[in-house]
């Protein structure tokens, strides 16, 4: 089985979810540790070792490196914030 190393952005707007909708992002999170590239996951255009999964109004965005899934950044989906966010991450 995968282990889960999320980073602090991506914790940090997780805790940030009320109760519903933190459980919601969670199942989502640990059904990816047992199938990394469900059928609803799609490479980034530009950056294809990272993925993106939709769940409701969320984006998920990671990678997987060997036996860890590297949880990258939480975001609202219909915000081009989220990809601002990883084009920082990745410039610095």
């Amino acid at each position: 089985m995968l282990k889960l190393n999320p980073t602090k952005e991506a914790l940090g707007f997780w805790n940030s979810l009320d109760a519903k909708q933190y459980r919601q992002i969670g199942r989502k999170v640990l059904s990816l540790l047992l199938d990394p590239h469900p059928n609803d996951s799609a490479p980034l255009i530009g950056h294809p070792e990272y993925f993106r999964v939709d769940f409701g109004e969320y984006r998920i965005i990671y990678r997987v490196e060997d036996d860890t899934i590297k949880l990258t950044l939480i975001g609202l989906r219909n915000d081009g914030d989220i990809y601002k966010k990883l084009k920082r991450k990745l410039a610095g």
